[in-house]
């Protein structure tokens, strides 16, 4: 490249926040996220609502974002944009406009995929991790553990069968009548919880593969059971079901990680995706980090959950290797990224 500074408008459209980013060689100017509270009464998201959130969101969060970087949108050298993985209404509104917003600008379109940005997070801010790494993706869609060889060289080595750890979380939330969004509130009560007082059974899956849709079954036919003694059971109970249900999705995350850092003889560990925002595995990895000797990366907890500046970020090491798109490319709901 040569001297001049290179600008990337960045679009996260995959579920139902609206976000736009502009990245300058790397750095984050700005970073802006639209919430859309209207999923609240319906306690999980809406596809078509989400949709028409975003169509309402997306020039304004665009347009704020601009402005506080303090850059004009002709100085815009590409604009990235989500491709993949999303709900597919969610995900064709952000297409869309990146699509019309490079060809109005004449500038390169990027596509990105949404769980390579999440690992790419990392390199934000400093401290960033060095190559080979491990990283653990755990989202509401995605649990994975990742071996990243360079930028945009990475390999999954083991992923969900079946459910995410963020949709488990979500589950026995859900299970407990919790509000919307149920994950970071089985967080925040179970930090006053005994992690030990109930057992939950541990899947034990070949290689680095992970399955939670043991513990959703278990913990559903145990508050059935105890319901049934104790109408009061899980009012009385809450906080120390939370710390157990935790403790459990926590230990079969770690459990893959610590073989897989074992096994390959990697050092340099991370994690990222929603779950990673959440207190308890971030305090587990730090102390698990001691005890090996890793070298533990945390993204900061706005670069966790869904946002466009690890779209962003991404798109900026596509465009360093001139990885551009087609106009004519489509948004999917589901695709490999390795």
């Amino acid at each position: 490249m040569t001297g001049k500074k290179v600008h990337i408008l960045a679009i996260e459209s995959s579920c139902d926040e609206t976000s736009a980013a502009v990245i300058r060689d790397g750095k984050v100017l700005s970073n802006l996220i639209a919430t859309q509270k209207v999923h609240e009464r319906y306690g999980g998201v809406v596809p078509e609502l989400a949709s028409r959130a975003h169509m309402q969101n997306i020039v304004p969060v665009v347009d704020v974002a601009l402005k506080e970087a303090d850059v004009n949108k002709h100085d815009i050298h590409a604009v990235a944009f989500t491709q993949a993985p999303g709900l597919i209404g969610s995900l064709l509104v952000g297409a869309c406009f990146a699509k019309a917003y490079a060809q109005a600008l004449d500038v390169p379109l990027i596509a990105v995929h949404h769980m390579q940005a999440h690992v790419l997070a990392h390199f934000i801010d400093e401290p960033r991790p060095k190559f080979p790494f491990l990283c653990l993706t755990v989202s509401g869609g995605h649990t994975q553990v990742v071996l990243c060889r360079d930028y945009l060289d990475m390999e999954v080595l083991g992923e969900t069968v079946d459910d995410a750890a963020g949709e488990a979380f979500d589950k026995v939330a859900k299970m407990l009548e919790l509000p919307y969004p149920g994950g970071p509130m089985v967080d925040k009560l179970a930090q006053d919880g005994d992690p030990l007082r109930f057992k939950f059974p541990v899947s034990d899956m070949d290689g680095y593969d992970f399955s939670f849709s043991g513990i959703k079954t278990a913990v559903l036919y145990f508050l059935q059971a105890e319901k049934k003694k104790d109408a009061d059971f899980v009012t009385n109970n809450m906080k120390d079901i939370c710390a157990s249900v935790q403790y459990t999705i926590i230990k079969m995350l770690m459990n893959k990680l610590r073989k897989a850092a074992a096994e390959l003889d990697i050092k340099h560990i991370g994690i990222a995706g929603g779950v990673s925002a959440n207190s308890g595995l971030r305090k587990t990895l730090q102390e698990e980090g001691e005890k090996c000797g890793w070298n533990v990366y945390i993204p900061a907890f706005q670069y966790c959950t869904d946002n466009a500046a690890m779209i962003g970020i991404t798109g900026y090491y596509k465009y360093l290797k001139g990885e551009f798109t087609d106009l004519g490319v489509s948004p999917t709901a589901r695709a490999s990224w390795t």
